[in-house]
């Protein structure tokens, strides 16, 4: 085989050998920043929704209980008044 050819082959194997590894570190470092941006951000969601619906839920027990202790308050101090 003479220079020329030896050269072209090494140079095409050495180049789909760079593609190729090149192509596995992209795809290992995009999956590892993938999960952790979709780790993070569930997690802020999480947090988010979670304050929200407590605040919206402990706000409509309140006012539920609020209303509840408020009438028999007012209709046993009607009662007593009568």
């Amino acid at each position: 085989m003479n220079d020329q050819v030896r050269n072209q082959v090494r140079y095409q194997v050495g180049a789909q050998v760079m593609v190729q590894v090149i192509a596995q570190v992209w795809a290992q470092v995009w999956a590892q920043v993938w999960e952790q941006v979709v780790v993070q951000v569930r997690a802020q969601v999480k947090d988010q929704v979670e304050v929200q619906v407590k605040d919206q839920v402990k706000d409509q027990v309140w006012e539920q209980v609020w209303d509840q202790v408020w009438v028999q308050v007012r209709d046993q101090v009607r009662s007593e008044y009568k």
